[in-house]
């Protein structure tokens, strides 16, 4: 089997079930999951009250269509609303981020009467045609084209070429606080708040994709309250329903009284809506995302003191860590789950990302670490 089947198809390890950083195999092989599950468990695999609160609700009602009154979905809306941040009073649930993305920039369009998209370079916003036209690699647009029109590409992080693009003719910009696909980018100081500015200044709608940054992975709830930036538009989904799939866009007021209508049928479901409650509720009321402040601390820390100059950077924010090798990272990444029952993934030919559950603790951190420098600085695993 090559490292491309491993990364991107089926991968030689059978999973039966998880319970929190762990995954296990039928014969009881233990994986620490550093990333493999995309960020989807913040509260870990199997966590207590999502199981609780799925079990109870599938037990009275599976399904009925968003036209009905469900109270888990009222209760799922309120504790999302009240866990973004302040001014965006509307959410909307779907199935997934690409979907969340794709109802993004169709309510921009059609709240502010304009079609030009702003994206960015090394972007993943999704795969549907709408998503995909806002996403930057061709290798996932090629065979698709062509895609919905007026997206227009910047380079990530650069202000003065943001500021050029944002004109009065724009409907959105739509940014990752964080790149997670393009390679764990950081931004520079600054950089979110001038989007806010230009887009104030032009009435044009500010989409945060936070499908991968949010429910408390970079330290706080969102990425973006890093910045101290509120976006018109928030889009969230992966940790959301902690391994359920589900997505939902928050919207500022001026956003959702000028959309125009969108929906779908699975559209907050009781048994979806039932995990998101009770993981916005979890993460929330254990100050997870505080935890994930500190751990991503600690393990940052670590890997740069193990690995040293064997990597070229260790970068990110909170645990949605990227580490820049000087090798492929489909390599490490297989010799980590074969070598070490450790499970991450690649974001980019050369960067590693390490995307654990918030839950983590410093012996799991260290477990990491030990692996991962054997793999790619042996002299100073030897030392050690």
């Amino acid at each position: 089997m090559s490292d491309h089947d491993f990364i991107s198809g089926s991968k030689p390890i059978g999973i039966e079930r998880g319970e929190g950083p762990y995954l296990y195999t039928a014969d009881g092989t233990e994986y620490l999951d550093a990333g493999a599950s995309f960020a989807c468990t913040p509260l870990g695999h199997s966590h207590p009250a999502v199981v609780e609160a799925v079990q109870e609700q599938v037990g009275k009602l599976t399904f009925v269509d968003s036209s009905y009154p469900v109270q888990s979905r009222e209760d799922a809306y309120a504790a999302l609303v009240a866990a973004t941040p302040d001014g965006l009073e509307s959410a909307w649930f779907c199935n997934s981020g690409t979907e969340a993305n794709e109802a993004a920039l169709k309510f921009a369009r059609s709240a502010t009467g304009e079609s030009k998209i702003i994206a960015a370079t090394r972007s993943f916003h999704g795969r549907t045609m709408g998503s995909l036209a806002a996403t930057w690699k061709d290798k996932y647009k090629e065979p698709f084209e062509p895609l919905a029109g007026d997206v227009e590409f910047v380079p990530y992080g650069d202000s003065e070429e943001l500021a050029a693009a944002v004109d009065d003719g724009t409907a959105a910009v739509i940014l990752e606080p964080i790149q997670g696909e393009g390679g764990i980018n950081v931004p520079p100081a600054g950089y979110l708040e001038t989007a806010r500015e230009l887009t104030d200044e032009t009435g044009a709608a500010l989409v945060f994709d936070e499908v991968q940054t949010g429910m408390g992975r970079t330290g706080e709830m969102w990425a973006c309250q890093r910045a101290g930036v509120t976006p018109d538009v928030l889009t969230t989904a992966k940790g959301l329903g902690n391994g359920l799939p589900v997505g939902a866009v928050a919207v500022q007021d001026w956003i959702a009284d000028g959309a125009a209508s969108h929906n779908a049928t699975f559209s907050g479901g009781p048994v979806v809506s039932a995990a998101v409650h009770a993981t916005v509720s979890t993460l929330v009321e254990e100050e997870w995302p505080a935890h994930a402040a500190e751990m991503g601390d600690y393990l940052t820390a670590e890997l740069e003191a193990a690995l040293g100059d064997a990597v070229r950077e260790v970068r990110g924010d909170g645990l949605l860590i990227g580490v820049e090798l000087k090798r492929g990272a489909n390599r490490v990444a297989r010799d980590l789950a074969m070598d070490h029952q450790i499970l991450a993934l690649p974001a980019g030919r050369t960067v590693l990302r390490l995307l654990p559950p918030l839950v983590i603790d410093e012996a799991e951190a260290d477990q990491l670490v030990d692996a991962l420098t054997e793999i790619v600085a042996p002299e100073a695993s030897a030392e050690s």
